[in-house]
């Protein structure tokens, strides 16, 4: 009867996971501390190396300790994958294709500089060469796990980290393989096999972007016409399970799938409903993959070899810092990008644990040479929240970031998103009407340049945390999207419309299809640019061939408005809300 009340390790592993989930959230943001850190403390706690040395003394502590850290290591991976998921539902094929110099330049650059130099460093200091390039390029990784979520992806930071870290998962199983192939024993057909994997990956990586390009509409139409959660979530689920899958099965690396899903979705009308059905999830899973990491950091053995990790860590931070910084300012960055997202990439990442276990596993390291480096990830991973803030430090030291200037509560004004060419003319016109406005945009960039010339703008990004709060949304007579990214004008909106219902949203629109999709999102008023274009180039050829000005205008305005219904019905508009516009005349 004894056995039989032992607590049962899945459940004890269950209940401490959740009790970190339920404690680290909320206190450390409350004190407006990053979770990571708190989930990497609560690992070092409650592992092997913490706690766990006391549970044979002390039985009552299996229920505050993990007793099966390696049972967590699917449900880590589990984690990655939905954070990549999510990473593609943020971005688009247009965003991706847009960011291909980045990607394959820089990205290239970062990885192929770093990694060849440290395998110069570690070989001069004795490691055998094969060992030193498995080492170097096993360190030049950084986190996607812990960047993004720090970065986001739209701001500059967040766009260079980005392409540095798409490119370094692709690389993964290509590096994998190669250390393979040099293993002592390895079999002669090493690069055969990666050659093999390489075309098979490209054939099912094709099936997945026409299949799903095809079903998944007809998929999540579905799902949502049965408005089941349960359902939207199984389908969900099962989309990004199967990419994962279907490229792990040729030999790539899972979250390659994981990405294509995202972006897949991402085209698709349903991605908001499924980015915050997934949510949770991808947040609970990326709390457990954190806890082992702190599990794996053995406190008397960092005090045993103090000096030396010490060194490597800083080494090895410093280092990568200073080249990304440097290659981001040959790249045209500003000094203060360059400087925080240097920074903040500088740390190994978990794919180090990754490539380390396949090289120790070739025999191309020694295995006290692969702990000794997986404790020096371990804390590098535990810093990188820091490095964000010391980034962040060393940019406004670099290269000052405007500051938002205080605003008057009592007056409510415009906001227009976006500083560039659009919403500066925007704002001239509201000014020249003796109308307040504020312009938000994430390029620091674009916001000097405008404060210089003497517009009023503020550095934020929409898509993120309270920008739009501290602008006084909710007493804003409107809101103006100036973006020339489609996906994100979207996104705005839904978010916008949903939490504002009767805010006036005016959006800049590429064409006349872009335009009915901002009506379906929810916008007032969607402006296509080839519409406007054409219309003024008209007005121009009548007014220059001898047809009086007011015919030609009040032809123009009749044109306008035709295609303007036009794409209102196109746009399904008869659930639009009643606006707020009478707000824009007081």
């Amino acid at each position: 009867m004894a056995g039989d009340l032992a607590p049962s390790p899945i459940l004890s592993d269950a209940l401490v996971i959740l009790g970190a989930a339920g404690i680290v959230i909320p206190v450390f943001t409350r004190f407006r501390i990053t979770p990571v850190i708190g989930f990497i403390l609560i690992g070092i706690a409650v592992g092997p190396f913490g706690l766990g040395k006391l549970v044979y003394e002390h039985p009552w502590l299996s229920y505050v300790t993990i007793s099966d850290p390696e049972g967590l290591e699917p449900f880590a991976s589990f984690g990655i994958i939905l954070l990549l998921f999510t990473i593609g539902l943020e971005l688009s094929f247009n965003r991706l294709w847009q960011m291909r110099r980045l990607v394959f330049g820089l990205g290239a650059l970062e990885l192929l500089i770093i990694g060849g130099s440290l395998a110069m460093a570690l070989s001069m200091m004795g490691q055998y060469w094969t060992g030193a390039l498995a080492l170097g390029f096993a360190l030049a990784f950084s986190s996607t796990a812990i960047v993004l979520p720090i970065s986001g992806t739209t701001s500059p930071v967040g766009r260079a980290a980005l392409s540095m870290l798409l490119f370094e998962d692709i690389m993964i199983v290509p590096i994998v393989f190669i250390l393979g192939a040099m293993a002592p024993y390895a079999q002669a057909d090493g690069l055969d096999g990666v050659v093999d994997t390489l075309w098979k990956g490209g054939l099912v990586v094709a099936a997945l972007l026409i299949f799903g390009r095809i079903a998944l509409p007809r998929l999540f139409a579905q799902a949502a016409r049965t408005k089941s959660p349960e359902l939207f979530l199984a389908a969900s689920m099962l989309v990004v399970i199967g990419a994962s899958l279907a490229t792990a099965a040729v030999g790539l690396s899972p979250i390659v799938g994981a990405l294509i899903a995202g972006l897949l979705i991402a085209e698709t009308e349903y991605h908001g409903e499924v980015e915050s059905i997934m949510e949770p999830f991808k947040g609970l899973a990326l709390g457990i993959f954190l806890i082992t990491v702190g599990m794996s950091i053995d406190l008397t053995t960092i005090w045993e070899n103090l000096g030396k990790i010490a060194l490597a860590v800083v080494g090895v931070l410093v280092f990568k810092s200073v080249v990304t910084g440097m290659l981001l300012r040959m790249m045209g960055a500003r000094r203060s990008t360059a400087a925080e997202t240097g920074t903040l990439m500088a740390s190994p990442s978990e794919t180090t644990l990754i490539v380390l276990a396949a090289a120790s596993s070739a025999m191309l390291i020694q295995p006290g040479t692969a702990q000794f480096w997986q404790i020096v990830t371990a804390i590098g991973l535990t810093v990188t929240p820091m490095l964000a803030g010391l980034g962040r430090m060393i940019a406004r030291r670099v290269e000052p970031i405007p500051e938002m200037p205080p605003e008057d509560p009592s007056t409510p004004h415009v906001i227009i998103i976006g500083a560039g060419r659009v919403g500066r003319l925007i704002a001239q016109m509201l000014d020249a009407h003796d109308k307040p406005y504020v312009a938000l945009d994430s390029d620091a960039d674009l916001i000097e340049r405008a404060k210089r010339d003497g517009y009023r703008a503020v550095f934020g990004d929409a898509a993120r945390g309270d920008a739009l709060s501290r602008l006084g949304v909710e007493r804003s007579p409107a809101v103006v999207l100036t973006m020339d990214e489609p996906i994100l004008a979207q996104r705005l909106t839904t978010k916008l419309r949903k939490a504002y219902p009767d805010l006036l949203i005016v959006a800049r629109a590429r064409d006349s299809s872009h335009a009915a999709e901002l009506y379906r999102a929810g916008v007032s008023h969607a402006v296509p640019e080839t519409l406007e274009s054409s219309l003024q180039l008209s007005e121009a050829v009548l007014v220059d061939i001898g047809v009086a000005m007011g015919p030609v205008i009040a032809s123009i305005h009749e044109k306008r408005d035709h295609f303007r219904k036009k794409i209102e019905r196109d746009g399904d508009m008869d659930y639009r809300p009643k606006l707020r516009t009478s707000n824009v005349d007081s």
